[in-house]
């Protein structure tokens, strides 16, 4: 039987712990034809990991998509993508596909950085992206920025930017809590329109958590080709994400990457599910 297609829209982490190249891992464990259109190289400093972003030619892009697309990809990812012309290509590339899904992971800063790439870019997301995502993936920064009600600190801040982010047009919205909530566990909060749910597991005190949130989206994308629900999709993906990090590994003194095979080879993590 064919393979299903997944193609991320991207950009490429040198150390190959986030980007499209923990799209590509995630994609190739899920057992999906992973495909990447590239928006920009990211390079650390090695004396200090600071990030060097610096985004490709968007004729380049175009050309990439025009590729993927016609290879005909069921599924779409985006990642990072820098800018708002790149965001607008990201969708417009969604509408010209015969893809069914569209997984918006909503990047808004390089891992060590404290400020948005780009501010413009959010607008941009919630006017081009929004209306058209099968599911949105951002973290508690992010759905502040999506939702406009900046820091999020509760459960109850979260289902009301879940529900400002699903009226401004996502089908399914996960935010993700992960251990940046207070508590012994785990929070995300997926809302369908209709259900708040709340998936947990428990919170591993692991520091190696680099590239979690693409793995996360990347895993969203592939259950999503493959068949699964939203609803599946997303608790799947918590699974998988969750024995990533609990087997992460250090890989010099700045950064540990999760283990993109661990749920696959090592051990299967339960998700705990409530309505709420």
């Amino acid at each position: 039987m064919a393979l299903k297609k997944t193609l991320t829209i991207a950009g490429s982490d040198t150390s190959a712990g986030a980007g499209m190249q923990a799209d590509l891992k995630t994609f190739q464990e899920h057992n999906t034809y992973g495909m990447v259109a590239l928006t920009a190289v990211v390079a650390m400093d090695p004396e200090t990991w600071s990030h060097d972003v610096t985004a490709l030619p968007i004729e380049l892009l175009d050309k990439q998509l025009k590729t993927a697309l016609s290879i005909k990809p069921d599924a779409i990812k985006t990642g990072m993508l820098g800018t708002e012309e790149i965001i607008g290509r990201a969708a417009q590339a969604f509408k010209d596909s015969d893809a069914e899904y569209f997984v918006v992971d909503p990047v808004m800063v390089c891992k060590g950085e404290d400020e948005v790439l780009n501010p413009g870019n959010t607008e941009a997301m919630i006017k081009e992206l929004l209306p058209i995502a099968t599911v949105v993936t951002p973290n508690l920064f992010e759905a502040g920025q999506l939702s406009g009600l900046g820091r999020l600190t509760s459960v109850e801040a979260m289902k009301t930017a879940a529900q400002i982010i699903h009226d401004r047009g996502a089908q399914h919205v996960v935010i993700k809590g992960g251990k940046a909530l207070e508590g012994e566990e785990a929070v995300d909060l997926y809302y369908d329109g209709e259900t708040f749910t709340l998936l947990t597991t428990d919170k591993f005190q692991s520091s190696y958590n680099h590239g979690a949130g693409c793995t996360f989206a990347a895993a969203v994308t592939a259950n999503l080709a493959n068949g699964l629900t939203p609803r599946e999709a997303v608790i799947n993906a918590k699974a998988f994400v969750a024995s990533a990090i609990k087997n992460g590994w250090k890989m010099n003194d700045f950064v540990g990457p999760v283990q993109h095979g661990a749920y696959n080879k090592v051990e299967k993590i339960d998700v705990q599910t409530k309505e709420v």
